[in-house]
C-alpha cells in the first residue's frame, strides 16, 4: 500500500516537473529577448528538475540513490544561477538593451536644456 502510494507521487512529480519543462521550452521560443528568455529557462527548468528528481528519488529502492539524485538537483542548481549570471551580463556587456526598455528609449524625447 505505502509503495503504491509512493510510485503514484513520483510518477505525478515527475509529470508535473515535465509540464515545467515544457513550459520553460515554450518561453524560450516566446518571450522577446535574451534576458526574458534566461528567467523562463532558468525559473521553470530549475523548477522542473527538482519536481522530476524528487519524484524519481521517491522511486528509488535505495536511500544513497535519493540522495545522489537530490545532490544532482542542488549542483545544477548552482550552476544555472552562475550560468545565467554569466549569460546576462556577457549580454549586457555588448550592449544588449532589454526590448520593453529599448521600446521606451526610442519614444522619449530629448529634454530641452534649461537656459
Amino acid at each position: 500500500m505505502t509503495e503504491t502510494l509512493l510510485n503514484a507521487a513520483g510518477h505525478g512529480l515527475v509529470l508535473v516537473g515535465l509540464l515545467f519543462f515544457l513550459a520553460g521550452s515554450l518561453g524560450l521560443l516566446r518571450f522577446p529577448d535574451i534576458y526574458a528568455r534566461l528567467h523562463a529557462l532558468t525559473k521553470a527548468h530549475n523548477l522542473g528538475l527538482g519536481l522530476l528528481c524528487s519524484g524519481l528519488a521517491l522511486q528509488a529502492s535505495a536511500l544513497s540513490e535519493a540522495a545522489k539524485m537530490m545532490l544532482v538537483w542542488l549542483l545544477v542548481l548552482i550552476a544555472s544561477g552562475i550560468g545565467a549570471t554569466l549569460v546576462a551580463s556577457t549580454a549586457n556587456t555588448c550592449g544588449i538593451v532589454p526590448r520593453q526598455v529599448s521600446r521606451r528609449i526610442r519614444h522619449k524625447r530629448p529634454r530641452e536644456p534649461k537656459e
